[in-house]
């Protein structure tokens, strides 16, 4: 009988050990990274955690592993406070991986993309700028019809929020972006030669931000088009000195004079490619242009934007803008 309670006393004293080193909160205070290789095991899993200070003891892990089961997904998790041991395995249950968020907003250039990266932690903006340049195969593929091919991603890496693992690599983050611009596009029904189509999107994203305006200013740009005249657009202009690391903050003479292939002032037709990346609302606008008599354009005070037929009317629209401008 003896034995028997001894036996009891000592299950007992078991149980409330497991039940501490299971239940009882531990981890880190600080920021601990904790990163799960593909094919790892449970046993070096739980090594892993008890050597970066997650879990109190392996053994209690191994417990958790026969009572719940489950796969442990792989991928890097972040531990900033203590908690019960069965927190950290049903993260690892979940795959609760930790990212960083990187946002793009429409318009957003290669330059804006390079230096949201950094700001984001995932990289230098110069080595996210030359792998932008190294990787332009990787557009390759949906270009077959297009009648020249681009010397940059610039246009193809889609305006959205992401979410990126500390560890990716530019090519891994530029292949994602490249992967949803197919995506999105194959749903609005993108065809034809699609790097003229982005380009189009491009100057439509840049010149005006009300997506009800966006397929006036297409069919503007297509009326200039079919008449050989210049687009005369601010934004390539911009662009164009942005490429050539002169950029100043505003647009002076000598910009408008430049000879770069960009800059819509001194060249017909649109530009080599595509100045930013454009979002759904300018691909939409520059695949379904409106029909217009339209030939011109400037915003107004409000931020609208105003059309015109001929030039003289055009002048009357500008020096209108002009005088709502001043003080």
């Amino acid at each position: 009988m003896k034995f028997f309670g001894t036996l009891l006393l000592l299950l007992l004293i078991a149980a409330a050990i497991a039940g501490y080193v299971v239940y009882a909160p531990y981890g880190p205070s600080s920021e601990t990274f904790v990163d799960i290789a593909p094919g790892t095991g449970t046993e070096a899993i739980a090594a892993r955690m008890q050597a970066h200070g997650v879990v109190r003891n392996k053994y209690g892990f191994y417990l958790l592993r026969l009572i719940k089961g489950g796969t442990l997904k792989a991928g890097e998790y972040r531990f900033d406070h203590p908690v019960p041991m069965t927190e950290v395995y049903a993260r690892l249950l979940r795959g609760d991986v930790y990212t960083r968020t990187l946002t793009i907003p429409e318009g957003y250039n290669i330059f804006d993309i390079a230096q949201a990266v950094e700001a984001a932690g995932l990289g230098s903006r110069s080595t996210f700028l030359e792998a932008e340049r190294q990787h332009v195969e990787l557009v390759t593929p949906l270009l077959s019809d297009s009648t020249h091919h681009p010397a940059s991603l610039e246009g193809f890496l889609f305006p959205d929020t992401y979410q990126f693992s500390r560890h990716s690599t530019p090519l891994q983050i530029l292949t994602v972006m490249v992967r949803r611009f197919h995506q999105k596009t194959t749903e609005l029904g993108l065809s034809g030669d699609i790097l003229r189509t982005v380009t189009m999107a491009s100057l439509i994203e840049k010149e005006v931000s009300q997506d009800a305006e966006r397929p006036v200013v297409a069919g503007v740009f297509v009326n200039r088009l079919a008449r050989n005249m210049p687009l005369a657009t601010d934004p390539t202009v911009v662009y164009a000195a942005l490429l050539e690391d002169r950029w100043r903050g505003t647009i002076y003479a000598s910009d408008l004079q430049s000879p770069s292939p960009y800059n819509t002032y001194k060249h017909t037709g649109l530009p080599p490619g595509p100045i930013c990346n454009p979002g759904l609302a300018a691909l939409h606008a520059a695949i379904k242009p409106s029909e217009t008599d339209y030939l011109y354009f400037v915003s107004d005070a409000s931020g609208h934007t105003r059309f015109s037929v001929d030039l003289k009317e055009h002048a009357e629209q500008v020096q209108a803008y002009r005088h709502a401008q001043k003080p």
